[in-house]
């Protein structure tokens, strides 16, 4: 039985994908593990590459190992999002490379070569590890993954004493998860992230029984609850490294879902983004906390 992967969302118009692929992309909730697969085992890739370097790397260097020999394989990246680097790349992992532009991409074609070269150096730099400058789990590819974000941070100083049962949309490691757990009011917090690595790291950085995560896409399925005493949320306006503001103005909605009457959402975001109309027509009290280094802080009352 043949086992062709698929990483990612591929535009139709530009790579024919087969039929019954298997997804791979850690950012869709339900997919296969690439790390979980048997070395040799898939007989083909199609993948849309990440825009993060080390992640790339990471990702390409996964698919690459659970290829058989000879197998055929199409990664494509936008060419200001790293596709101007992908041919380089897989030829550095002796992947003999075929590369053509088209529609702002790069697609590269090629075969599993018998011998890989550097495999496990790109497989290390771009797993889970411990950080040092966030005293926490994290990896290449998840948001800030390296460095403390100043929108989570700004919101993290106001933030009051939380309680009752609390949502963290879009937890990537566990942030803001971790403050909202400093208060002992707090019964229980639920970490929802649509990105199977930020529920690992997050999992590895909270041991608190309070805490859970779950891996789940909240702008298309929503969270599935409707009693939350409080959400925090630094929501995503970003898809493969493209801005779509829709995103965050979806998951402002799916927030007003999952919130009893009279519960609150603690929201940060880039001062220009233009969350303010979702919020007024969904909430009946919308007040800005703070405005600072380019980010708002949000208190939104159901």
């Amino acid at each position: 039985m043949t086992k062709h992967l698929l990483y990612g969302e591929i535009p139709l118009d530009l790579v024919p994908v087969p039929a019954g692929s298997v997804q791979v992309s850690p950012l869709m909730p339900g997919a296969e593990s690439l790390e979980a697969l048997e070395p040799e085992s898939c007989d083909g890739l199609v993948m849309r590459a990440p825009p993060n370097t080390v992640e790339r790397r990471h990702e390409i260097a996964l698919a690459l190992k659970a290829l058989r020999v000879g197998a055929p394989l199409v990664v494509l990246a936008l060419k200001d999002k790293g596709g101007s680097r992908l041919a380089d790349e897989l030829e550095a992992f002796g992947v003999e490379v075929s590369d053509q532009p088209r529609h702002h991409h790069r697609i590269c074609t090629g075969t599993r070569p018998a011998t890989l070269h550097g495999i496990d150096d790109a497989i290390e730099q771009g797993a889970l590890r411990f950080v040092p400058e966030l005293n926490l789990s994290s990896q290449p590819g998840l948001f800030s993954w390296d460095k403390f974000d100043i929108g989570s941070a700004v919101l993290i100083e106001v933030l009051p004493e939380l309680h009752g049962r609390i949502g963290d949309f879009g937890c990537g490691y566990g942030l803001l998860s971790l403050a909202a757990l400093r208060s002992a009011e707090v019964t229980a917090v639920t970490g929802y992230d649509l990105d199977r690595r930020a529920i690992a790291a997050a999992r590895a950085n909270i041991r608190d029984p309070r805490f859970k995560a779950v891996c789940i896409d909240l702008a298309a399925k929503g969270a599935g609850v409707s009693d939350l005493d409080a959400i925090v949320m630094n929501p995503p306006f970003h898809r493969a490294g493209i801005e779509d503001q829709n995103l965050g103005i979806t998951l402002i909605g799916r927030a007003a879902e999952a919130l009893r009457k009279g519960g609150v959402l603690w929201l940060t975001a880039n001062r220009h983004l233009p969350y303010e109309a979702v919020l007024k027509a969904r909430f009946r009290n919308v007040t800005t906390v703070t405005d600072t280094e380019g980010f708002k802080i949000v208190r939104a009352l159901k």
